[in-house]
């Protein structure tokens, strides 16, 4: 290929992608499969890396991070993003109305809109090009994170159409529901506290100093108001479907209202509506549509006199605190968990509710037998709020946050910079071992799925094990009868489960098959904080062995692809504990996969970020065969079929009820032959 060539292919390739990632992203119309345009991506990362000369700006590429950052400069914005003044009853916003009409002397149009509940963020393009990204900051002055929302793929790095040679918009950054969920789930099973809310973890992830983390957290963006003048547009609902046909995000979900009854309309449909929405909002802004009466109207030293913003009031109750518990995690996290009177919220019945650290008790200054108001946080989790202090008893002392474990009586410890309270005591702290001993058996990690649904605890509360070694010591005979007595509850008479024959042999079984997973998801199944499954692959591949892995001295982790402090100094403080040491010398003399074998080693990315669901039977590999071909070729398996699923591998006799699940959500099903098209044979 000449240079010509090569250039006239990445400029092909550059437009092509754009086009997919708008129809996808933007339109929710996907033109193209997910693994036909990653292999079009990677034609284009492979002739940038061949001809850096002609890599464009706006390039597709951009969009999987940039280097990574300490610093975020300062921008002053070219126009003050002013806040809007927020209402939260029907009132005001009538009276807002009568103002607009009273000054400008007659009725106007108003543009409602959904007020989302992210990160104010806004955008500067020249010649179509994305050139700037800054947040709102104190409203003059923002933080430059250009890098970071390059990365969010329903964001143009190049406008579409009859684009101006300058446009400044603004919008939100928000994190959507799913998404919310995915991270919170990741953050507790490494030891990290989740985030409260998704408007939170949008922030946090828009801060991040390095663009490729940022990448893969699926943020989303709104726009909602371009602050300049444009020919030939009059109304800001003009302005809008102009944005719209430049390719930027608008939401389809606004409407022209002509009095203030359809206002009131609009904010009673969407304060019901709002719970179906995959992202959360959080009120309604209501703007004069006319620009020029805009103008008219002017500013305040803070808000613009010709918007305003109707707040939804967060369904909020009255219930009485009864009793406070401490819950210990299995990285030993303490938690405060609140028990309440009963009482109905949001449609359901809650009956606890977190008070996530120490903290927030003294923040709240809540007390046993005090009357609080209770929320439900992004609509999803139950969480306190406040206190009536009318009505808080006499005799109610202030709460002091417990200083011994509530398990094993162990003295807290609270490290510098972070808000939880720790049990140090791991070996010996009953919630803390039955954790990890249910982490290691967990799918991801060894997946002896014969031990599940509380086995584990029948296992501990016998004395068998005390460890995650110790279950490959169990035997027939030590299983075989083994019996546990549940005790009676309101309406249900004692039961007394036991094990019999089958269920020994199964999980015996089951153990022994585990002896054989790669020792990636082993080095994942050890528990060590920090060491989530994505660290423990880069882990295992980079060291290969465990015993590499044990020596690292502090720079050599750091060394390693996305590994920083905080893990690295986990990693060695786990490696110089004496019992975990004779641990993995356990787990060694029995069997588990303690090196990187070849056959494990990765033989390509082409399936990277794809999820699959194997089903059936083949002809030319097993089903382990299978998974493991998806996993060297960095894709993933996953267990059931649901929306985040992107392929269903069939084999013979694949079972009816997966296929029309599949069929229903539009998953791909594809054949043997098909799957070795999409590795390259």
């Amino acid at each position: 290929m000449t240079k010509a060539e090569a250039k006239q292919r990445i400029d092909q390739l550059c437009s092509e992608l754009q086009e997919y990632n708008y129809q996808y992203y933007v339109l929710a119309q996907p033109k193209i499969s997910d693994y036909e345009f990653d292999l079009l991506l990677k034609e284009l990362e492979k002739l940038e890396a061949e001809y850096p000369e002609f890599v464009r700006p706006d390039s597709p590429t951009h969009r999987v991070g940039g280097q990574p950052t300490k610093d975020f400069p300062t921008v002053k914005h070219r126009y003050p993003m002013l806040s809007l003044s927020n209402s939260y009853s029907l009132e005001e916003i009538n009276g807002f109305d009568a103002r607009v009409r009273k000054i400008v002397g007659h009725a106007v149009d108003y543009v409602c809109e959904l007020k989302y509940d992210g990160l104010s963020i806004s955008l500067t393009y020249e010649n179509g090009l994305l050139i700037r990204a800054v947040t709102r900051g104190d409203g003059v002055h923002g933080d430059d994170v250009t890098n970071n929302v390059k990365t969010i793929r329903s964001i143009p790095l190049h406008l579409r159409g009859n684009y101006p040679k300058q446009l400044e918009i603004r919008g939100e950054v928000l994190m959507p529901h799913k998404e919310f969920e995915r991270l919170n789930s990741e953050r507790e099973e490494i030891g990290e506290n989740p985030f409260a809310n998704p408007r939170n973890a949008a922030a946090g992830s828009l801060k991040m100093q390095d663009p490729a983390e940022v990448a893969k957290r699926k943020l989303d963006a709104f726009f909602y108001f371009i602050p300049h003048e444009l020919p030939r547009i009059s109304t800001h609902y003009e302005a809008l479907k102009y944005a719209q046909s430049l390719g930027l995000k608008v939401s389809g979900n606004m409407a022209i209202c002509k009095n203030i009854d359809q206002i009131m309309e609009f904010i009673n449909d969407w304060d019901l509506g709002r719970r179906h929405l995959p992202y959360d909002i959080d009120g309604i802004v209501i703007k004069v549509n006319d620009i020029e009466l805009q103008r008219q109207l002017g500013y305040t030293a803070k808000n613009p006199r010709w918007a305003i913003a109707y707040k939804f009031k967060a369904e909020r109750v009255e219930t009485l605190l009864e009793s406070i518990d401490y819950q210990v995690g299995r990285t030993g996290a303490v938690t405060p968990v609140a028990n309440l009177k009963p009482v109905q919220l949001a449609g359901t019945t809650v009956k606890r509710a977190s008070l996530h650290n120490a903290d927030i008790i003294a923040e709240l200054d809540v007390r046993i037998g005090d009357t609080v108001f209770v929320e439900k946080g992004g609509e999803i989790i139950p969480k306190i709020v406040g206190v009536n202090p009318d009505k808080r008893p006499e005799n109610a002392k202030p709460l002091h946050f417990i200083t011994t474990c509530p398990q094993c009586g162990h003295v807290l410890v609270r490290n510098e910079g972070e808000a939880a309270h720790y049990c140090p005591n791991e070996e010996f702290c009953p919630p803390q071992i039955k954790g990890k001993l249910e982490h290691f058996i967990s799918r991801k990690a060894m997946n002896i799925d014969s031990l599940g649904e509380g086995k584990i605890e029948m296992l501990y509360d016998h004395g068998l094990v005390k460890n995650v070694a110790d279950l490959y010591d169990l035997t027939f005979d030590k299983l075989f009868g083994l019996e546990k007595v549940i005790e009676a509850t309101a309406g249900k008479k004692e039961k007394k489960i036991s094990f019999k024959e089958k269920t020994a042999r199964n999980i015996l079984a089951g153990i022994e098959q585990s002896k054989q997973v790669p020792f990636q998801r082993v080095l994942f199944a050890l528990g060590i904080r920090y060491v989530g499954e994505t660290v423990a692959k880069k882990l295992a591949a980079y060291f290969g062995n465990i015993q590499k892995l044990m020596n690292a001295s502090y720079d050599e982790l750091i060394s390693v692809d996305e590994i920083g402090e905080k893990i690295a100094e986990s990693v060695i403080r786990y490696f110089s504990r004496a019992e975990h040491l004779q641990m993995i010398d356990r787990l060694k003399s029995h069997g588990l996969q303690m090196e990187k074998h070849a056959d494990t080693e990765p033989v390509s990315d082409v399936l990277s970020g794809k999820a699959f669901v194997v089903s059936g039977v083949f002809e030319r590999y097993s089903r382990n065969e299978i998974k493991a071909l998806i996993e060297q070729n960095g894709g993933k398996n996953v267990g059931s079929i649901s929306s985040r699923t992107d392929y269903v591998l069939a084999g013979a006799n694949m079972g009816p009820a997966k296929k029309a699940k599949a069929e229903s959500l539009g998953i791909p099903i594809i054949s043997e032959e098909e799957f070795e098209g999409m590795i390259g044979g």
